[in-house]
């Protein structure tokens, strides 16, 4: 069987979080068992289209890695992309539902038919409609059409044929679910463009799709997608439904809450393939199991794996997800981002890229300075090696080593007072000292065997010793080694804080 899934989204906003992992396991999916996706437009409600949102669209799948097979701008054969080009199409399945009987006209006004949907709940039913249309000779129907009456086009579940049981790859066999469909629910509406069931269906089929990979929020349509292909012959693809995404406090991730827009997570800088990596195993990570569902057969990530790309599609199991719905914990974002950050950086080219990346924000955020080429921000970031969470904080986590460290913070002056001013001065006038007769010293091995003997010539106890220098070269607690620091500064600035800070302390060096 040829694989080839879809990606159908709507273009009503930017593509979130839950919009995002879709893509992602279709992708998954289709790669893992040598397939492709299509990258579809379901645009069929003019009304809600956002100018610019098919775009954006793109654009976060192209920062994510997810390269679709077909879609816009990737003609193939399977064409047209966009649904609101599609329409000759949609109106002739209609047709065949009504030539058939399983599809009827409704002329009824929308003032009649919430008239009729509350007469209904008021009487205690369970129907939405009182299927007034359905008994309309073909020819009245047909004259109602000639005379400019508006109609939709309903399915008529009183004439629905025998099919097998819904399935689902992720939730398993279902249990029927009409009674929460509504009474013959709407095909084609009176501006002729089709519903998402009847344009989804007949999209599904006429593109091959064998297998659709969506949200759980469509599992209650099942059934009558289901319906629509036994009503029209065809046969359905294979379903796997993806439990909904939580935010940290339980409540369900909406579009409509920027804060989950893929485009924000861009701004911020997040690794695309540390996100990629978090969505994919929010909800996977359940052990495979076998028919019986008794024995797993596959071993699945844990919930902070660090993967790439290729070992995703390489591990992915659509039979590993879990149905319960999932909380995306930001803790988790960071911890991956931190280590796919290291991972890049076990190279100069992967370090050296990141400073490139970041170095208009290095440069914004220290105007003044002379020390932001890209260059020197790469050996910042060596330096800050396992501190950085994202990329964007090197400013924030080290702005010492691009400008003159800020002694009036409440942090320095806690630090400078946990030292006596003889021992402070003590502390930078040896390691002043040894550093002017050893001007060519370079990197941190040897620089740490120079500051270490400073602290035995001192005689002070290395905590004292190590804050005394922390203070007056960076202002700040945490940080890279001293040593590291140093290297970083280079011996020139380094030189320079400390005779500043003995000047400060009322010590003057000998040159």
């Amino acid at each position: 069987m040829t694989v080839l899934l879809r990606f159908a989204p709507s273009p009503t906003g930017a593509l979130h979080l839950g919009g995002l992992r879709t893509a992602l396991y279709n992708h998954l999916f289709a790669k893992k068992h040598g397939g492709q996706w299509i990258l579809r437009i379901e645009d069929t409600d003019a009304t809600r289209h956002v100018p610019g949102a098919v775009d954006g669209i793109r654009s976060a799948l192209t920062w994510a890695g997810l390269t679709y097979d077909f879609g816009p701008g990737l003609d193939g054969p399977h064409g047209p992309y966009h649904q609101s080009d599609r329409l000759d199409l949609y109106h002739s399945y209609a047709h065949r539902l009504l030539e058939s009987g399983h599809a009827y006209r409704c002329f009824c006004s929308p003032d009649k038919l919430s008239a009729t949907r509350e007469r209904l709940a008021r009487a205690g039913s369970n129907s939405t409609y009182d299927k007034a249309c359905l008994h309309l000779t073909e020819e009245e129907a047909a004259r109602r059409v000639r005379a400019g009456e508006k109609s939709i086009v309903r399915l008529n579940d009183d004439r629905l044929p025998q099919r097998i049981p819904a399935h689902d790859i992720v939730f398993g066999d279902l249990r029927d679910a009409h009674a929460s469909l509504p009474t013959d629910p709407v095909l084609l509406k009176s501006d002729l463009f089709p519903t998402y069931h009847l344009a989804s269906v007949v999209d599904d089929h006429e593109m091959d799709i064998s297998h659709v990979i969506r949200g759980e929020e469509w599992l209650p349509s099942l059934p009558l997608h289901l319906d629509l292909y036994s009503c029209l012959s065809l046969k359905p693809p294979q379903f796997a439904h993806l439990p909904i995404l939580l935010n940290p406090d339980g409540s369900k991730m909406s579009k409509r809450k920027g804060d989950v827009a893929v485009l924000e997570f861009m701004k911020r800088r997040w690794e695309p393939e540390a996100l990629i990596n978090w969505l994919a195993l929010a909800g996977w990570g359940q052990a495979a199991r076998s028919p019986s569902d008794t024995t797993p057969t596959t071993r699945s990530p844990d919930s902070t794996a660090i993967l790439t790309l290729p070992e995703l599609i390489e591990q992915f199991d659509l039979a590993s997800l879990t149905h319960r719905r999932q909380v995306l914990e930001p803790a988790k974002l960071e911890y991956i981002n931190k280590h796919h950050l290291m991972r890049a950086w076990k190279n100069e080219q992967g370090t050296l890229q990141h400073a490139r990346a970041i170095h208009d924000l290095v440069r914004a955020s220290f105007p003044s300075s002379q020390h932001t080429t890209p260059e020197y921000i790469a050996k910042v970031i060596h330096a800050l090696q396992g501190r950085i969470t994202n990329i964007q904080d090197v400013p924030s986590l080290a702005p010492y080593f691009f400008v003159d460290p800020d002694h009036s913070t409440p942090e320095a002056q806690l630090m400078r007072d946990f030292i006596s001013n003889d021992d402070y001065r003590r502390s930078l006038d040896v390691t002043l000292r040894l550093l002017e007769a050893e001007p060519d010293m370079r990197g941190v091995p040897n620089l740490s065997s120079l500051v270490h003997a400073a602290c035995d010539a001192t005689g002070l106890k290395q905590k004292i010793f190590m804050t005394a220098l922390r203070h007056t070269l960076t202002a700040m607690k945490t940080g890279p080694t001293v040593p590291e620091t140093i290297d970083v500064l280079g011996l020139e600035r380094t030189v320079l804080r400390l005779k500043d800070a003995l000047l400060v302390n009322g010590h003057t060096t000998t040159v």
